[in-house]
Formats: C-alpha cells, sequence, structure tokens
C-alpha cells in the first residue's frame, strides 16, 4: 500500500495536467517509509507518448537524496491518452525495485499505483493522508 500525503498527490496531478499532452514525470524522496518531498522533473523527451528523466536533472535530484538520507520513494508519470497502467515501456525500464510507480491518467483523471519487479506488476491501493 502507498500513503501519500494528499498535497503530495495534489502536486502530482497538477504536474500531470501543466504538462499536458506531454507526458510529466518525477520523483517523490522518501525515508523510513514515508514520503518527503515531491521532486518535478523535465520530460527530456518532451513526448506525449514517452518519458525520460534528463540524465543531468536525474543526477541532481539522485545527490539531493542521497545528500539528506533519503530514496526514491515513487517514481511518477502521466498517460496522456491512455488509462494509468504501466505499458510494456514502463515495465522494462522500471529499475527501482523498492519504489512505488504512480501512473496519472489525464484522460481519466486518475492516480493509481504500483509496485514493478522482475518484470511483475502490481497494482497497490492508495491512501491520501
Amino acid at each position: 500500500m502507498l500513503s501519500l500525503p494528499r498535497d503530495m498527490a495534489d502536486a502530482i496531478l497538477a504536474h500531470a495536467r501543466r504538462d499536458h499532452p506531454d507526458e510529466a514525470c518525477g520523483v517523490v524522496a522518501g525515508r523510513d517509509g514515508v514520503a518527503t518531498r515531491v521532486f518535478e522533473m523535465e520530460n527530456a523527451e518532451r513526448s506525449p507518448t514517452f518519458y525520460r528523466f534528463d540524465a543531468t536533472e536525474q543526477l541532481k535530484v539522485w545527490r539531493a537524496m542521497d545528500d539528506a538520507d533519503e530514496v526514491p520513494f515513487v517514481i511518477y508519470h502521466s498517460h496522456t491518452a491512455t488509462e494509468a497502467y504501466p505499458s510494456r515501456t514502463d515495465v522494462s525500464l522500471a529499475g527501482e525495485p523498492d519504489a512505488h510507480y504512480v501512473l496519472v491518467s489525464t484522460v481519466e483523471d486518475s492516480l493509481r499505483s504500483y509496485r514493478i519487479v522482475d518484470g511483475q506488476v502490481t497494482e497497490e491501493p492508495v491512501t491520501l493522508t
């Protein structure tokens, strides 16, 4: 189960709406299983069907998390024309087995969370606090 502060969920949804029609992407840092802050990131692809973190920006974000003793708690991105479910590409690129993968559909205005480990996708409930 993913427990996420409502203001962070609202920030993720707002980011997805703002970047539409391109996919939005970012990271929620966490410590000890608790979300601590949101990093909105640029979609280096600027695409409505694919996202990629800019390598330089990703390095800065991961260093900032490391400096604060945080981990990538949530990896998020939006889908602009489909439901909030991981695509084959999303599954193949999921490289943080301990992270929650949050997808936002700007078509359905929905937010859903998944665990993706070794190519297996498991949806999990989201509790907003």
